[in-house]
């Protein structure tokens, strides 16, 4: 689930972190990695919680009308298909789900103000009256209901984004990358699988895995013939005059360059120039892109990178 792209995103943010802290403990900043990445893959099973809280959240709302004093005919024969939604009534006992929320454990209980307006967002909605008014009972409609009220309710909503950031620093960078997995799994989920359902893994495979570690380690060990690197191409820039995290972007694109041949340099300038159009100055991009050209043409002139 961790993609690289995050990963680099993340390797960026660490290595500012410690220029600004002054501390280059590899150690210290490895497990710093780690751990932001741990973040991220929470950020996915919370998200998944969210469906499962939004459904109890609804099953409290119906005890307590039929608890009511005077119930209303509605509340006493309330509507529930929401809570016998098949594809949520399999997510909830999923063994991977359950056995990662017994070792991690996570909850919305200090958010249950917001699911419960999340909640009755949704029941107001024309897409919950099609839902429960609907004759198909099957499971792809229940899985379809849940792929269309996360994509319209919860990606983009203003509030949780504020929620989320007050939560963790790390997951308002995640959220919309850690959203559409959300969606890619509900697309994914298969009633014959049964409790048994495969969510996505942390990483993808044990080479991203090592891809986040290398890219860490080769850009701080490396760091000081990057910046001079960096010093030589940018003539009409002192280095001190030089953004800090223009800086940082740019000396973890040569690591990457020069430390995983696999990977195409035009994928690499790419991600790294948009990572700069984030999270550094409008004039960043075009300066980042002219060095790092400057610089690519100037490695493949000596032979260190051979790749296109």
């Amino acid at each position: 689930m961790i993609n690289r792209v995050l990963i680099r995103i993340r390797v960026v943010q660490i290595l500012y972190s410690i220029e600004l802290s002054h501390n280059r403990d590899l150690k210290i900043a490895e497990s710093s990695l780690n751990f932001s990445l741990q973040k991220s893959y929470d950020l996915y099973y919370y998200l998944l919680l969210l469906m499962i809280e939004i459904t109890d959240m609804y099953s409290k709302k119906i005890e307590q009308g039929k608890n009511k004093l005077l119930p209303t005919q509605e509340e006493l024969h309330p509507n529930t298909r929401l809570l016998d939604n098949k594809f949520i009534n399999q997510l909830k006992s999923n063994t991977q789900f359950n056995n990662y929320l017994k070792e991690r454990p996570l909850n919305w209980s200090e958010n249950s103000t917001f699911v419960r307006k999340l909640l009755d967002t949704i029941l107001s909605s024309s897409l919950y009256k099609e839902y429960t008014s609907d004759s198909d009972t099957s499971y792809e409609a229940d899985r379809t209901f849940w792929k269309k009220t996360f994509k319209k309710f919860i990606t983009e909503n203003e509030e949780l984004e504020d929620l989320l950031e007050d939560e963790s620093l790390f997951w308002n960078d995640d959220i919309e990358i850690v959203e559409s997995f959300v969606l890619k799994t509900i697309k994914r989920f298969d009633e014959k699988n049964g409790t048994e359902q495969e969510l996505l893994p942390m990483y993808k495979d044990e080479e991203d895995k090592l891809f986040a570690k290398k890219l860490l380690h080769e850009t701080m060990l490396n760091s000081t013939e990057y910046e001079q690197m960096i010093a030589q191409y940018a003539k009409n820039w002192e280095s001190e005059r030089i953004a800090l995290m223009d800086q940082i972007v740019m000396q973890i694109a040569i690591s990457e360059i020069l430390n995983f041949p696999n990977i195409p340099v035009s994928v690499t300038l790419n991600e790294y120039i948009n990572i700069a159009k984030v999270y550094s100055t409008q004039k960043s991009a075009s300066f980042i892109n002219g060095i790092l050209d400057t610089i690519v043409a100037d490695l493949k002139k000596n032979n260190r990178i051979i790749k296109q």
